[in-house]
Order: C-alpha cells, then sequence, then structure tokens
C-alpha cells in the first residue's frame, strides 16, 4: 500500500491557478440513482467473444487477441455501502484498512485523493482511520451515501464478501468482456465515457487532473450507483466511479488487476475509462476509488 503512494505522489505535485470545487458542494444538489427497490439484480452475460486489448492505448493493454467466454451473470451495480454494511453485521468482519491501524511501520490507514483547495492541487494521502465506514477519516461517515459504492476495501475484502453474498470476483477476461459489450460503439473503446458531443455519460474527471475537476458529470467524488445510463446489457458504472477488483493478477503475478477506471480519471493524466484499461494495485492496498462487483455462473 505505501509504496502504491509513494508512485502516485510526484504525479501530483503540480501547480495551477484554479481551485477545485469542494465535494460537499457539489454533491449536496445531486439526487439520482437506483432506488434500494431497484438494487441487487444480476444482469445475464450471454456467451461470446472479445477483443482482449483493443485499441491498446498503454503497453500493458497488450497484446491485442481475441478470445471465446462461456455465458455468465454480473452483478447490475457496484457493491453498496449498504450491502457491505449488511455483509460486516453479519459475519462481524474486520477490513484490512481496519486492521492497519495496529501497524507501527508508518503503513497504517487507507489512500485518500483529497481535492486541492485556494488554487492548489489535490494529492493523495495516506489517512490512518480512513475506512469503508468513514472514507475521509475519522470524523466521516457514510450515512447518507449508503447508496453509492464501498470503498477502502482491499481484494481480500472483497473476496470475502463475495464468498458470503454467494458469488465471486470477475476475472479479467469477463470484466473486459462484459464492459466491450456494453457499450454505446464498440468501435470506439470510450464511448462508455462520453457520447458523441463529448458529454459525459459516466463519472469521471473533467478538467485539468490534479488541479481542476470541472464536475461536468455533476461528481467530484463518487457517485450512487446508477446515476448515469446504463450500458446496453444493463450494467451500471462500468465506466468511472471506481475501479473494480478483478481476480486475475497482474503481469508481475504479485498484484491483482484493477479494472474500468474511476472518478479520477482524466483525458490529461489517467485515460482509464476504458474497458481495456488496466492498472496493477497491491492486493492489500485500498483506497476511496477503488470497489467490486460480482459475477457468479449462469443460472
Amino acid at each position: 500500500m505505501k509504496r502504491a503512494i509513494l508512485i502516485l505522489l510526484p504525479l501530483l505535485l503540480a501547480t495551477g491557478c484554479k481551485p477545485a470545487v469542494e465535494v460537499e458542494k457539489s454533491e449536496a444538489k445531486v439526487s439520482c440513482g437506483l432506488p434500494v427497490a431497484k438494487q441487487g439484480g444480476w444482469v445475464k452475460i450471454p456467451a461470446g467473444s472479445v477483443v482482449l486489448g483493443q485499441d491498446p492505448y498503454f503497453p500493458e493493454e497488450g497484446p491485442t487477441m481475441r478470445v471465446q467466454v462461456t455465458g455468465f451473470e454480473m452483478q447490475a451495480h457496484e457493491v453498496t455501502n449498504r450491502e457491505f454494511a449488511a455483509f460486516v453485521a453479519a459475519k462481524a468482519y474486520v477490513t484490512d484498512a481496519e486492521k492497519s491501524l495496529t501497524r507501527t511501520d508508518g503503513g497504517a490507514g487507507s489512500a485518500v485523493f483529497e481535492i486541492g483547495k485556494n488554487g492548489q492541487p489535490g494529492q493523495w494521502k495516506l489517512v490512518p482511520g480512513a475506512t469503508w465506514k468513514a472514507p475521509l477519516g475519522p470524523g466521516s461517515s457514510i450515512i447518507g451515501q449508503e447508496d453509492k459504492p464501498v470503498i477502502h476495501v482491499s481484494r481480500q475484502d472483497a473476496k470475502a464478501y463475495a464468498a458470503w453474498a454467494g458469488g465471486r470476483l470477475p476475472n479479467e477476461v469477463e470484466w473486459e468482456y462484459a464492459a466491450q459489450s456494453g457499450l454505446p460503439d464498440q468501435a470506439n473503446t470510450r464511448s462508455g465515457a462520453y457520447d458523441p458531443q463529448k458529454k459525459p455519460i459516466a463519472n469521471t474527471w473533467q478538467g485539468l487532473f490534479p488541479i481542476l475537476d470541472e464536475g461536468a458529470d455533476g461528481f467530484q467524488s463518487t457517485a450512487p450507483v446508477g446515476c448515469f445510463p446504463p450500458s446496453k446489457l444493463g450494467l451500471y458504472d462500468m465506466i468511472g466511479n471506481v475501479w473494480e477488483w478483478t481476480e486475475t493478477p497482474f503481469q508481475d503475478g504479485a498484484s491483482g488487476t484493477v479494472k474500468g477506471g474511476s472518478w479520477l480519471c482524466s483525458d490529461n493524466f489517467c485515460g482509464r475509462y476504458r474497458p481495456q484499461a488496466r492498472q496493477p494495485q497491491d492486493t492489500d492496498f485500498s483506497s476511496n476509488h477503488i470497489g467490486f462487483r460480482l459475477v457468479r455462473d449462469a443460472r
């Protein structure tokens, strides 16, 4: 976890002239998302094929190859705070971020990206006490944010939830196949983030990262699940909002693979709001822009 923070920090220390708008100011006016009664659904993903690494933009997205995929079912949206809270209550589960508070080597806490103020760039910080139920650290809570995707969860946390909920984490091929198949324009791998008029249709970062998030999509942090249109398959937030854990190790074998990009993905810095995008992540790492969803074998 600490290594991931150290890699990110030098990239975020640029200076700028415009202040980023505080999260609370933009989200206080927004009311959207799936009603609770419509949450928790599953979508049938039919068997088919996908070109992995289609239109590769970063080296780790290749080589391009077509693979066949058997049918499966995928949760329509990312696991929410409400759903994760039910799991914690049932199993008395303690997340890796919570357990880390006993560490004495400087690695206690979870990663929080703090929006800049007064013209300063935003930056990552390792915040002791930042957990799924206190997303910004001590003193914060998820009250009123029950419909947002759960964050500050490691891959182990996600797998523990999956075992309890009767599902599993998707492998990378399943995840990419479902995301690519649901794009508005399968020939355009960026069509899940912006429509032909350049209007955002997913929760990403508009503006110069990390200086200014213009919030053209209505958010400057995570959004409740279902605030943006579903994909052609009926899946919400496959692109943007939060990165999603998969079961697949990254090339080095020591890291996990996350997919989909997040609210921090911008044109000038990340650009990973495409199904083919992939990123390594320490499996015990957690942050305020990584969550997950489940799959299960077709019934």
